[in-house]
């Protein structure tokens, strides 16, 4: 049985602090070579890399992209999208996911708690585009309310997660 599988299969392992610390490094930089990344955490190459597979064949890690700009690209435009329904539905909830997973505009999408059922972040180039996207919104199932809120600046926009520290047994 392969490494993968045999990690698959079994029950995740908690991840220590040295997987802590090489989750940090790598939220910080992923290009960096698998020596820097031991050479920071304390480890040589060969099992800072082991510990690198483990996580990513356990799903910890769930991949390594490149951070663009929005603005720099045409993207000037964020806006939070809330969505309320009429429709409570398994079959209408099915429709309403994929339709809005098909679109390249959304950025996230969350089921909520409270007073709105759903909730989007979008990212377009102007208003114009935006009410194309809204057009697309609203046609795609039956909507009970739809509210967008315009991001005005943007204060703060992280995408590492804050790697809790372990727990003292």
């Amino acid at each position: 049985m392969s490494d993968v599988v045999a990690a698959l299969s079994d029950p995740p392992r908690r991840i220590d602090a040295i997987d802590r610390k090489i989750l940090r490094v790598l939220q910080e930089d992923a290009s960096l070579s698998v020596a820097e990344i031991g050479e920071r955490v304390g480890l040589s190459s060969t099992p800072c890399w082991k510990r690198i597979q483990r996580m990513e064949a356990e799903n910890i890690i769930t991949g390594k992209v490149a951070l663009v700009d929005q603005n720099k690209i045409g993207l000037g435009l964020s806006v939070f999208v809330s969505v309320e329904s009429g429709d409570h539905s398994d079959e209408w909830l099915k429709k309403f996911a994929t339709a809005v997973s098909a679109m390249p505009e959304v950025m996230e999408f969350y089921r909520m708690a409270g007073d709105v059922d759903y909730m989007l972040r979008v990212v377009v180039a102007d208003m114009l585009s935006y009410d194309i996207f809204y057009k697309k919104l609203i046609g795609a199932v039956a909507l009970k309310n739809v509210t967008s809120r315009f991001a005005m600046e943007k204060i703060k926009s992280v995408t590492a997660l804050p790697v809790p520290a372990l727990e003292a047994a």
